[in-house]
Parts: structure tokens; sequence; C-alpha cells
């Protein structure tokens, strides 16, 4: 990855999931703040690089790429690092979770937090169902075997998307006494590890996270941008 890479990122977005991986990779790369005070995402230009209309694009020396789990492991195959190799027998299993985070649990998160998108008619009974849904994966989770990436020292493309969704459960929930990562101890020990790694901080601090973003997490206060 000799060419620098561009993020599209607003702060405490998806786009952190990537560049806490880019700075695991330690790869140089540059921010392009999409403004969603504007709604750049909607934007001619943006929908360009992702016809969504969601953060993040990464652009790469292959042309953009966006989806959150995709770029994780286009950089984790890229750089041969924060997963397994193809070939080995322990890939099958961290695929497996990286989508589990991807299409299960970042995809119910999006109904808590964008409920109208969701329904026509009344969006508390919506949120929580929701609420309930999210309390079993996170059970469901915090047992879960053929996860040792949870209790990994090392960081990985799953723990760079599992960090930021325990983040926005505890910030973005809709209420406040739903959600508490004590009930979840393995978890709330992999958000206390996480947290202590110089990636993390190092992306937390760009994005004004605060020194515990995932295991204390407060509402961020970014140097530009916003996060809603």
């Amino acid at each position: 990855m000799a060419q620098t890479l561009r993020l599209h990122y607003a702060p405490d977005n998806a786009s952190l999931c990537v560049r806490i991986a880019l700075e695991e990779l330690g790869s140089p790369y540059q921010t392009v703040l999409v403004d969603r005070s504007k709604q750049a995402q909607r934007s001619e230009a943006y929908l360009a690089l992702n016809p969504n209309g969601l953060i993040p694009v990464l652009e790469t020396p292959h042309g953009p790429v966006f989806e959150t789990a995709a770029i994780l492991l286009w950089l984790s195959d890229t750089a041969e690092q924060l997963m397994p190799p193809p070939d080995s027998p322990d890939r099958a299993h961290a695929l497996q979770w990286l989508f589990w985070l991807s299409n299960t649990l970042h995809g119910t998160q999006r109904m808590l937090f964008y409920p109208d998108q969701y329904t026509t008619g009344e969006v508390e009974p919506l949120r929580a169902a929701t609420r309930r849904r999210l309390v079993d994966k996170l059970d469901l989770l915090n047992d879960a075997k053929h996860a040792s990436w949870i209790d990994a020292d090392e960081g990985t493309a799953q723990g760079c998307y599992l960090g930021p969704l325990l983040r926005w459960c505890a910030i973005y929930g809709g209420s406040p006494d739903w959600f508490d990562l004590a009930r979840w101890p393995r978890l709330l020990k992999f958000a206390e590890r996480i947290e202590k790694r110089q990636a993390v901080q190092r992306a937390a601090s760009a994005e004004g996270l605060g020194a515990k973003p995932f295991s204390a997490p407060q509402p961020c206060d970014p140097p530009e941008g916003s996060a809603v």
C-alpha cells in the first residue's frame, strides 16, 4: 500500500472502525471530512464514490471501496495483518464474526439509531424491540466459542469493528438505562484492553472521543465535523 489512502469520514461514524484499522496497520492515509450537518454524504460527488450515500468510503489504488466490513477485509488482506491468511484454519471463524458484526450487530443498531427508516408507524415500539434484540446478540457474543479474537492482545479486524459498536450502544441508544457493558464481563474486558492500544488512542484523539472511548464512552467533541 505504497500509495496514500483517502478515508472519507465523519467523527464517531462507521469510518472510525476503518481509521482504527489504518492506525493498527501503520498505513499512510489522508482523511476527507464528510460534513453530515450539510448532508454531504448525499452530494453528487460523494454518491459517485458510494451510491448508498453512507459513510465510510476508502479511496484505494484500485478505486473507491465502501461497506465497513469490505474495507476492513481489503485492508487486512492487502497488508496481511489483522485477519488470518486465506489458507489458515482460523480464517473461516474470523470471517464469520467480521460479517456477523456487520450484518447482525451493526445492522440491528441501525434500526435503533434510525428507526424512521424502518417503520412508518410509531418508532418507540421498534426501538424497544431492537434493544431487546441487541441484548440477546451481546449475550451471544459474550459467551461465543470460536471467538478467541475477543480475548486477544493483538489488533484484529473484528476488534476494530466491535469497539465502536459497543461505544454506540452506550451513547446513541435513545435511552440511557438499557445498556450497561458490565453485564457482559468478557466484552467489558475487551473494551478496556483495546482502548489502551496506541492505534485506538490515536484514532480517539483525532475524533475527540475521550480517554475511555469504549469502556466508559462520552459524547465526542471532534475538532471538525459532526457525529450526527
